[in-house]
């Protein structure tokens, strides 16, 4: 007797999950992409096979910039920072 109350609870859970399921149903061409190319396939192709032709194989973002001379002293940088840590322009301490 349990088993069978048991199985028909099993069997209403699994209907209801079943219709909250379907319920959800939306258009599924919703969520694709959609793309407005405004160049021409001849121009994309050419711009691929010249790359193709001359690779680079330096890393995107691996150049090093030169280091920026200051024309301030580290006591001026310092005293700027402190004065905006004073008037609140600079957080300080644990957000929340």
């Amino acid at each position: 007797m349990k088993s069978s109350k048991y199985f028909a609870v099993a069997a209403l859970a699994g209907l209801a999950a079943m219709g909250a399921h379907a319920a959800g149903n939306d258009d599924p061409s919703q969520h694709v992409l959609k793309f407005d190319s405004s160049r021409a396939r001849a121009e994309v192709q050419a711009e691929a096979v010249q790359k193709a032709r001359n690779p680079n194989f330096e890393p995107a973002g691996s150049r090093v910039l030169a280091r920026v001379q200051s024309k301030e002293d580290r006591s001026t940088v310092r005293a700027s920072a402190a004065q905006a840590l004073r008037v609140g322009q600079i957080a300080q301490g644990e957000a929340g």
